[in-house]
């Protein structure tokens, strides 16, 4: 497992990086073909990892269920975020991977309530969840960079 949390760090890394260089305007504009955009894609990823994890094994998050609602699956992006919420998110980048690393160990997830991803994967204990987080989290990376790549190659136009 720590392998997991070493791969989830270096992600969140990653998207605090590019979370902190990207202009707001870039941030929240939605390319064509798109509908969402990078800002809610690095929020979608905090959302999701405490769901998977903390609401699934009966635990309380660790973040607000306002952001919950916000960035959930199935959602889109609405009015844009203040300056506090921004803050917030990157914020949660790091910490929550680095408290559920620390809840794991400490071995807080003895619960955890079957869940089938609409990938089709059945997720039976936090374990499962962790390494579909992993997989999760590198698919809107990918989503993210690809973003970013249109996104500036128009402001460039």
């Amino acid at each position: 497992m720590k392998k997991i949390f070493d791969i989830t760090i270096q992600n969140r890394k990653i998207l605090y990086k590019i979370l902190k260089r990207t202009p707001p305007e870039i941030l929240l504009q939605i390319p064509e073909g798109y509908r969402n955009n990078i800002w809610w894609n690095i929020a979608h990823v905090v959302v999701t990892q405490q769901l998977l994890l903390y609401k699934l094994s009966n635990l309380n998050m660790r973040i607000d269920d306002s952001l919950v609602q916000k960035y959930r699956k199935g959602t889109v992006p609405g009015n844009n975020p203040s300056t506090v919420e921004m803050d917030n998110i990157a914020a949660f980048l790091l910490s929550t991977a680095e408290w559920a690393q620390d809840d794991y160990e400490k071995g807080i997830f003895y619960e955890y309530n079957e869940y089938t991803t609409s990938t089709k994967v059945t997720l039976r204990n936090v374990e499962d969840a962790l390494s579909f987080n992993l997989y999760h989290e590198g698919l809107h990376l990918g989503v993210i960079l690809s973003m970013e790549k249109i996104l500036l190659k128009e402001q460039v136009l």
